[in-house]
């Protein structure tokens, strides 16, 4: 691992030495258009000035390549890994390992889409992409700004405002080979002082696919609503609702995965998310040169499923596992005040957040039968004598309150200066409805977490076209409920928190058609929970891990008449420091599984003629380890893909995507269970998530734009 490390160090080392006398040479008079986000720091800055790494796809992008999933999103961004685990489901990587950890913060217009305490991996299956304007993918730690779990990133989804003229569109696309079809509708218009859109589309899967057990449906849609108030306030409010009832295929073994991939054991495993979110917002000028925002929110979550994942301890046709129901209601306020000084150009950003939760679970233990045969999960019944992780029925209020404020301030005309700092309270109220004991859960209690999130950095602006930036920050992510109160005995578990160092450059060379944004960086976790085994059948969730992730990410565009081209791509490595699983396994200084040490996506396209576009796209996926004690490897794979649209006269759009052009056998997600010690057996330890075979989807898409 020594070798990685100093060929990256020298890698890295070279491109911003390359990078830096590229600056000097750049004319200091070619100005290029700014790019302005709002995420970096909660309010809308010049990305020159925003010290921390941030990618973003805009609107223009959205419309024209009418991605499918979420990973075709933001997966083109350098550093960001989203796996695909069927109808939405999925896991995430940024600055970190794929995994499931609460270690990300998901936003809608910045506002958390769940509560702390409450994450789950497959949070991105509840935003419309119908109805998001663009996406902004903070990387690296930003807790200062939004709380707990901004760890790894933050992914803020802006919503579409209404359009000043009538605007209505309507979109059928279908992929045979997936059994994929979906509907797109839209509508936005203004009247006088007020504006509304609404956003929708409808998906369905059926089970006629190269996957068995393998459907589902999603409805989802967005309304929003502006009304100008003044000339320096506005009101507007979002309804986003998602209903996902999916079938959830689940992964296969060795033997299965290498002969019939397109197998599935499960035949009743599934997965249904009702999500309704409310936000209504007021913005407007209160002070000279300063302007307030407060938002009031509120949230409705319904997540019942029957897990795949939870189906363990088969002894011939007799298995167990589990069904359960996970319901959130929140309701909350976001209130931020950004004033503007002449001294020094500063600005102060300064706020308030509170959100109440109730979080009401219920969970029951199934007998599963098995047919031995073909391994396929037949039929279950409930039966609360099996117990894999015993009977639940306890709720949860969970209660956040922060505080939070950045000073930013210019000391020289070239220089830019960022402090901040978030204070966040933490209150869980615990409630058994059940009688406490081995099978059913711990005593009701009650406990609280604080933590103190601070950040600094800066930029330098070298010219017109080239800035550097350096940026300390911290995140930290509390116990999750289930950490705490899954077991009888609730553990003296504490925040994990995680330090991000990490400079960055980025450049704009001829005339601004060819633009780069690097950065490269290190993130330090202390008190990472783990699960510790005391004995056979028998662990507990310990603060007793420590890890280290560092990597170069390098992101290219490029576009110049009939061409554009982009490259996004990832060396990194992801370490534990200290991680003793039990008194005999210690896997301190292995490298952490699923764990690619490069991911690379890139993209070329060509306009062949006017309202045509042809574009081919290649993804790469390294090699990574699939366990803990660095024994089982999954060696990586390579996708091509394939875009091509062609908008005729009258607003009418037909378009074709091809995927896995060279209908490669691959795994979205692998993993194995072997400790390292003991018998290795691959068919019973190793597990994949299969990946799509080549498959074709063509869509027809019809918008009106008034004029």
């Amino acid at each position: 691992m020594k070798t990685r490390s100093n060929v990256l160090g020298c890698f890295t080392l070279s491109l911003l030495t390359a990078a830096l006398s590229q600056a000097a040479y750049a004319a200091e008079d070619a100005q290029v258009m700014e790019e302005v986000v709002v995420s970096g720091s909660r309010a809308a800055t010049k990305l020159s000035e925003t010290p921390v790494a941030i990618g973003v796809v805009n609107n223009k992008t959205l419309k024209r390549d009418k991605p499918k999933t979420m990973g075709e999103v933001i997966n083109r961004i350098a550093g960001v890994s989203w796996n695909d685990l069927g109808n939405e489901q999925h896991s995430m990587g940024i600055r970190q390992p794929n995994n499931t950890n609460a270690v990300y913060q998901y936003l809608e217009d910045g506002i958390p889409i769940r509560p702390l305490g409450v994450f789950n991996h497959n949070s991105l299956n509840e935003m419309n992409l119908a109805g998001t304007e663009s996406v902004e993918v903070v990387k690296g730690a930003a807790s200062s700004l939004y709380g707990s779990n901004a760890v790894g990133g933050a992914v803020n989804f802006m919503t579409a405002r209404p359009s000043l003229m009538p605007y209505a569109n309507v979109g059928l696309r279908h992929d045979d080979t997936a059994g994929f079809s979906r509907l797109d509708t839209g509508a936005s218009n203004s009247w006088g002082n007020f504006g509304m859109r609404f956003s929708h589309y409808s998906s369905r899967r059926d089970s006629n696919n190269w996957q068995n057990y393998s459907g589902g449906d999603k409805d989802s849609f967005t309304l929003r609503g502006d009304y100008a108030l003044s000339a320096s306030s506005l009101g507007y409010a979002t309804l986003t609702h998602n209903n996902l009832d999916s079938e959830m295929t689940g992964s296969i073994f060795e033997n299965d995965y290498q002969t019939r991939p397109g197998f599935s054991y499960n035949s009743f495993t599934y997965r249904k998310d009702k999500t309704t979110r409310v936000n209504i917002a007021w913005e407007g000028e209160t002070t000279h040169n300063g302007q307030t925002t407060a938002t009031v929110f509120s949230r409705k979550n319904d997540h019942g499923q029957i897990p795949s994942y939870t189906i363990t301890g088969c002894a011939g046709a007799a298995c167990k596992g589990t069904i359960n129901n996970n319901h959130v209601s929140s309701l909350g306020f976001d209130v931020k005040h950004q004033q503007d000084f002449d001294w020094m150009r500063s600005r102060l950003i300064a706020g308030a957040y509170f959100d109440q939760t109730s979080n009401p679970y219920v969970s029951d233990n199934l007998s599963i039968v098995r047919d031995v045969a073909s391994g396929r999960y037949i039929s279950y019944t409930i039966s609360s004598a099996a117990v894999p992780t015993g009977v639940r029925n306890y709720e949860t209020d969970i209660k956040n309150t922060a505080l939070f404020a950045q000073w930013e301030l210019s000391p020289m005309e070239k220089v830019r200066v960022v402090v901040g700092g978030r204070s966040d309270t933490i209150d869980y109220d615990y409630k058994n409805n059940l009688t406490p004991g081995a099978n059913y859960g711990a005593a009701s209690e009650s406990r609280s977490f604080s933590h103190f999130s601070p950040k600094v950095g800066a930029t330098y602006a070298m010219s017109n076209n080239s800035s550097i930036y350096a940026n300390v920050s911290e995140g930290f992510t509390p116990p999750e409920v289930s950490a705490l109160y899954g077991k009888s005995a609730v553990p003296n578990l504490m925040p994990s928190t995680y330090n991000n160092y990490e400079i960055g450059l980025r450049m704009a060379f001829l005339d601004g058609a060819l633009k780069l944004d690097s950065a490269l960086y290190r993130l330090d976790g202390r008190d990472t929970i783990v699960s510790y085994t005391i004995a056979p059948g028998n662990s507990e969730n310990r603060n007793a891990g420590r890890t280290r992730s560092a990597g170069l990410e390098l992101g290219l565009g490029w576009e110049s008449g009939a061409f554009d081209a982009r490259l996004g791509t990832t060396i990194s490595s992801h370490r534990f420091v200290q991680y003793r699983a039990s008194g005999a396994l210690d896997y301190s200084g292995k490298e952490m599984p699923q764990a690619p040490s490069n991911i690379t996506t890139a993209e070329v396209g060509y306009k062949p003629v006017q309202g045509a576009r042809v574009a081919l796209e290649v993804v790469n996926q390294g090699e990574y380890w699939m366990n803990n004690a660095n024994t089982v490897r999954y060696p990586g794979h390579a996708l091509f893909n394939l875009r091509g649209n062609y908008q005729f006269t009258g607003g009418w759009e037909a378009w074709l995507q091809g995927r896995n052009l060279g209908d490669k056998h691959y795994s979205d997600s692998a993993s194995s269970s072997y400790s390292g010690s003991g018998a290795y057996t691959p068919n019973t330890q190793n597990q994949y998530t299969v990946g799509a075979p080549r498959s074709f989807m063509v869509g027809l898409t019809y918008t009106f734009a008034g004029k």
